[in-house]
């Protein structure tokens, strides 16, 4: 039987990398993002087993239509992919936009409730899994993280204690962690600037879309009796960053 997988966020970056992937693998793919236009793009390369919902994570009435109009086919829904996500930002706390940061918490936090508490009547049915996209910002903080890392830590946390109230349903859930990788993602955060992107990955041999895209497929379809917790990735280039100390002057 074909299963299927829904995957917030499949406009660009990891969304789109793991569309492809389980594509390939022959599953059905329910591709969510705010920009029709590129999931029609994406339906046009993946073919009828791609079902494109264009709709703002952030918007739940847009929501529970996207999911009330899902054609027969792509109903059943058997894995959710909690994608969607942004960061705004690279400024320490005093220097931010709090609008930003509103914006931050209602993609990253309250679209992604939402969207997993629309979807787990149907995941307990068909004992199906939850992956969350959470981030190495989950468990170590850095300058200008601030409420990014807070949503990514929320991510993490929400899905451990999903862990735990789903015991004995047969869903798994899983936080994946990527560190530095190459996306999109990047330039949202630094408001377009290319030569940010560059600065930041020049020289590093980031991970790749794919590399995630990968994971996510390992981790959907392992025996139903094994359970990834949380995974953390980073590409060999990154490692762990030293305390920051301040010196008087």
């Amino acid at each position: 039987m074909t299963k299927t997988i829904l995957i917030s966020g499949a406009t660009a970056g990891f969304g789109a990398a793991t569309a492809r992937r389980f594509i390939a693998a022959g599953w059905r793919v329910i591709g969510t993002g705010r920009r029709a236009d590129r999931l029609d793009t994406l339906k046009a390369e993946l073919g009828e087993r791609f079902h494109g919902a264009a709709f703002d994570i952030t918007d739940e009435a847009a929501m529970t239509a996207a999911l009330a109009a899902l054609p027969a086919d792509f109903a059943k829904i058997d894995v959710l992919l909690n994608n969607a996500g942004l960061a705004l930002g690279t400024k320490p706390a005093p220097q931010t936009k709090l609008s930003d940061w509103k914006t931050m918490i209602g993609t990253n936090v309250t679209g992604l409730v939402t969207l997993t508490h629309h979807l787990l009547p149907g995941l307990i049915e068909r004992r199906g899994a939850i992956v969350n996209i959470a981030s190495v910002a989950s468990n170590w903080p850095y300058a200008g993280g601030n409420v990014y890392g807070g949503t990514k830590a929320f991510v993490r946390q929400f899905s451990l204690g999903l862990r735990s109230d789903l015991q004995g349903t047969g869903v798994r859930v899983t936080s994946i962690e990527p560190g530095l990788c190459e996306s999109e993602f990047t330039l949202v955060r630094n408001g377009g600037d290319k030569a940010a992107y560059d600065a930041l990955y020049g020289g590093t041999d980031p991970l790749q879309p794919q590399d995630i895209a990968d994971t996510v497929f390992w981790v959907a379809t392992l025996p139903a009796h094994v359970n990834i917790n949380s995974l953390e990735i980073m590409p060999v280039s990154q490692s762990f960053a030293g305390f920051q100390i301040h010196r008087k002057a």
